[in-house]
């Protein structure tokens, strides 16, 4: 081996064993608390921070800097930050998004403290806590590794954390502390991260933004290993830490040569573009729905009193004016994820690449540099930009398909680290750029006048986004997946649309932003600008443009006004106390006022009570239009159930739903063995068993959320087995939940609506009769459907699927929640569905109700059909059966 790959091997080891113990902390903190930290970073800048400051700064001995920063401060670190910001989420029940931004938010506050205390200078003289040699920095990985392996496997506490990790409730049923196993993980995490910023410290820059960054970006070592293996971690981090340094030896040349070399410096990037976009999403539990309330309403006025703001700046001058600049520039950008998050609820952290890339083809095209096309005025060049930008919203809006959660997270970050180094790094794409403002409106003023018209642009085409058919879907989208994939609702094409709406209004807004700076500047688009841009808007309300606006001003205001960082420890405590006002900051305002409202009636004087009875004798005097009658009593009996058209359809000449020989398997158990199904129009179909014998399998087979291995599902002479959920429900197959799928952000009447848009038939009476049908006309038709009773919203659910016309309706466990009176309106109303000529299947395990209702029923037991006929024969079978036992 040669002198210069050994000394390029050694150096590989040691990024690698820095890698490797990002990679042991994060695996650690996610098997204990399911977290995935992306505090990580920002934890081992403070500790790096804190060591220099106690052995540069206070003369301490370095022995004695190392006991209080890696022995006490970082563990404490951990402590408190499960104590405080995890903890009351893991009781609110451990929603994914919501965890996903305090851990943002813990980033981005210490980031910012990290400036205010120590400024956003480099430092070049950190400490040498472990000597250049890699051997002492990878035993030290190696024992780490092995230690905590050993612990997990092999001790109490080990069994405990697997414990937890597998399930925590039936965990702490079983006499486990989770809490105590959680601290662990996060004080041992933390330590990890204390231990890599004081290593790496040394030989990269120290600052409050890139160490951070520069941690993040090993994450894929983590990812690589699924969040669970140990050895793999450490394996794939001295891998590509040691590929990453040979790869320094290679000179290309011609016109890849820039690309290339940029490739081998930032292997780590690759790494985690790869592992984020090629390997299986994380984790199961990171795909749950995100839980969503009644949207608050915005206070009257807010909107009189932000455009009074936003004119006031006209009056400006000098510096003040200069800064005000930047605001509607930056207003447009978080008007993006408005889009994309708060009404598509798609996690994207990538969005500052849009932004960035706004800017840079904005200034490529004014100066005539963009392969391909001629220069062009800026305003023009502006436009182009944002149409050239656009369509790359299918980068993230691609991978949003198929993943949620913390999978997509990583995605949308791996995008935007990826062009962040490979783009807005690298002088061939970005030396020698100036961007000057368009003719006309080349002051400060002027400008501000064109930037006030964009952003008016842009409020419109959010408010379209946000209003009518596409609003609706993009809200039912946010607020259950799979009921709105139920509903009709094109979930991928509808994903697609936000990403690359999202892409061009950050296009529109960095393109302003560069314009106003008169410069393209990379730093302003750097990843971190993406954390902190989601955790604002986050926490002042996701899907209130107004709260994008109010955004945008504080960001720029308050690290205009004072010393950098204070914006971002702002945005930081807001989102670190996101468990604890899940509704932001404004319903927490709205709580805490009513909370101090007199809870006691309130006494009129005399004065009072007599002028309030002459108001009402002059209010209650007789007007010329006459009131409307009262209305009528419902009657008794259900109305009989209509098609779209509102015309009775017969079951003659309906397609009948089949199965044949339907097989599916779980992880080697098979949940169908051979299952033969016929749901015949007019008819009410239900399928009883035990637990665990198929039921949900082949209902879920029948709608489209899971694929069989083998055989058939068929709807008359057409093959849908691989048709998706919302294809089969424009085919006239509608389905309900066990678990409700409602879309509380929205009234009862548009959540019927969605039905009606996205149904087979579109037909505009649709909802309203469904409405009627199920007695959810007014005074419940304009109620959020947020808080409203379970027997409520199953009519909710169930007329949303009557709204869009089906042949086919699959109902499971639609009894679930209900007492008896409303388990006998169901049953009316589904007779009244069935004597129409729909095709019902029911699965249910209230026997009654299936003996009352049923024409014919299937038993399913170990994946298969054993026993079918008229439900008494069937029932009584049975019962003789069980009694014989």
């Amino acid at each position: 081996m040669s002198s210069l790959t050994y000394d390029l091997t050694l150096a590989g080891l040691s990024v690698g064993s820095a890698a490797a113990l990002t990679g042991i902390g994060l695996i650690v903190t996610y098997r204990a608390t399911g977290v995935l930290n992306f505090a990580h970073g920002a934890i081992a800048m403070v500790c790096a921070f804190v060591l220099r400051q106690c052995v540069v700064v206070w003369g301490w001995p370095l022995w004695a800097g190392a006991v209080l920063t890696l022995l006490v401060l970082a563990p404490a670190l951990g402590v408190v930050l499960e104590r405080f910001v995890f903890r009351p989420l893991s009781v609110l029940g451990g929603d994914p998004a919501q965890t996903l931004v305090a851990s943002i938010g813990v980033f981005v506050l210490l980031v910012g403290g990290a400036a205010l205390v120590w400024g956003q200078g480099a430092r070049d003289d950190a400490p040498e806590l472990v000597s250049a040699d890699p051997w002492g920095q990878l035993a030290v990985v190696l024992v780490l590794a092995v230690g905590v392996g050993a612990v997990i496997r092999r001790t109490r506490f080990g069994r405990e954390l697997r414990a937890v990790v597998d399930d925590r409730q039936l965990a702490v049923l079983g006499g486990i502390d989770a809490d105590r196993v959680a601290a662990a993980g996060w004080a041992f995490g933390s330590f990890t991260a204390g231990l890599t910023g004081v290593l790496l410290a040394p030989y990269v820059r120290l600052d409050p933004y890139g160490l951070p960054l520069l941690v993040m970006e090993v994450v894929a070592v983590a990812v690589a290993a699924r969040m669970r293996s140990l050895p793999v971690a450490v394996l794939v981090a001295l891998t590509v830490g040691v590929a990453q340094s040979q790869l320094t030896r290679l000179h290309p040349s011609g016109w890849g040569e820039p690309l290339l070399q940029a490739a081998g410096a930032n292997l780590f990037v690759v790494a985690l573009l790869v592992a984020a976009l090629a390997l299986p999403r994380v984790g199961t539990r990171d795909a749950l729905p995100r839980t969503a309330t009644a949207r608050v309403p915005t206070p009257q006025g807010a909107w009189i009193v932000a455009v009074v703001l936003f004119l006031l700046p006209l009056g400006f001058a000098g510096s003040d004016l200069h800064t005000s600049v930047q605001v509607p520039a930056l207003g447009v950008v978080l008007l993006s994820l408005v889009v994309v998050t708060g009404r598509g609820g798609q996690i994207s952290l990538g969005q500052a690449a849009y932004a960035g890339l706004g800017a840079l083809f904005t200034a490529l095209l004014a100066a005539g540099r963009f392969p391909g096309l001629p220069r062009l005025p800026e305003l023009a060049a502006l436009a182009v930009a944002v149409v050239l930008v656009a369509p790359l919203g299918l980068l993230t809006g691609w991978p949003a398909i198929t993943r949620r959660g913390l999978a997509l997270a990583l995605a949308t970050f791996a995008v935007g680290v990826a062009v962040s180094r490979f783009v807005f790094a690298q002088p061939y794409a970005t030396s020698g750029l100036s961007l000057d403002r368009p003719d006309g409106f080349d002051g400060d003023r002027a400008y501000y006048v064109l930037e006030l018209a964009l952003l008016a642009l842009a409020l419109l085409t959010t408010r379209a986004l946000r209003r009518g058919r596409t609003g609706r879907a993009l809200a039912a989208l946010r607020d259950h997946e799979s009921g709105a994939s139920a509903a009709g609702v094109r979930v991928p094409a509808l994903k697609l649309l936000a990403f690359v709406a999202g892409a061009a209004l950050a296009a529109l807004g960095g393109g302003m932003l560069g314009m106003g700076l008169r410069a393209f500047d990379p730093a302003a688009y750097d990843p971190v600008r993406s954390l902190l841009w989601f955790a604002a808007v986050v926490v002042l309300g996701a899907d209130s443009t107004l709260g994008a606006l109010g955004a945008a001003a504080l960001l720029v205001g308050l690290d205009a006004g004072a010393r950098g960082g204070v914006a971002a420890a702002l945005i930081g405590v807001l989102a670190v106390l996101v468990g604890r006002f899940p509704g932001g900051p404004y319903q927490a305002v709205r709580a805490v006022a009513g909370r101090l409202r007199p809870s006691g009636p309130t006494a009129l004087t005399p004065l009072g009570a007599e002028v309030r009875q002459r108001l009402r004798t002059s209010l209650d005097a007789p007007s010329s239009t006459p009131a409307p009658p009262p209305r009528p009593p419902a009657p008794d009996h259900e109305p009989r159930a209509r098609g779209a058209g509102g015309k009775t359809t017969p079951s003659a000449g309906r397609a009948v739903l089949t199965t044949h020989d339907l097989h599916a398997r779980y992880d080697g158990f098979t949940a169908l063995a051979g299952v033969d199904l016929t749901v015949p129009p007019g008819r009410i179909t239900a399928i009883i068993g035990p637990n665990g014998a198929g039921k949900s399998t082949l209902f879920h087979c029948l709608a489209g959320t899971i694929r069989p291995a083998r055989g058939q599902v068929r709807l008359g002479d057409r093959d849908i087995t691989r048709l998706s959920p919302h294809a089969r429900t424009r085919l006239g197959i509608a389905r309900t939940f066990q678990q409700l799928a409602v879309f509380p952000t929205l009234t009862v009447a548009e959540n019927v609506r969605v039905g009606a848009e996205q149904g087979r038939i579109k037909d505009p009476a649709a909802a309203d009769r469904a409405l009627r049908l199920l007695h959810l006309d007014r005074p419940l038709r304009d109620a959020p459907a947020a808080g409203l009773p379970t027997g409520t919203l199953r009519r909710v659910e169930l007329a949303r699927a009557l709204a869009g016309a089906p042949g086919v309706l699959l109902l499971d466990e639609p009894a679930a929640g209900l007492d008896t009176a409303e388990v006998t309106a169901l049953a009316r109303v589904l007779r009244a569905l069935a004597a129409d000529g729909t095709a019902l299947l029911v699965v249910e395990h209230d026997l009654d109700l299936v003996a009352d209702l049923a024409d014919v029923v299937h038993v399913m037991t170990a994946g298969r059909i054993v026993a079918s006929g008229p439900p008494a024969h069937v029932l009584d079978a049975l019962d003789a059966r069980e009694t014989a036992v």
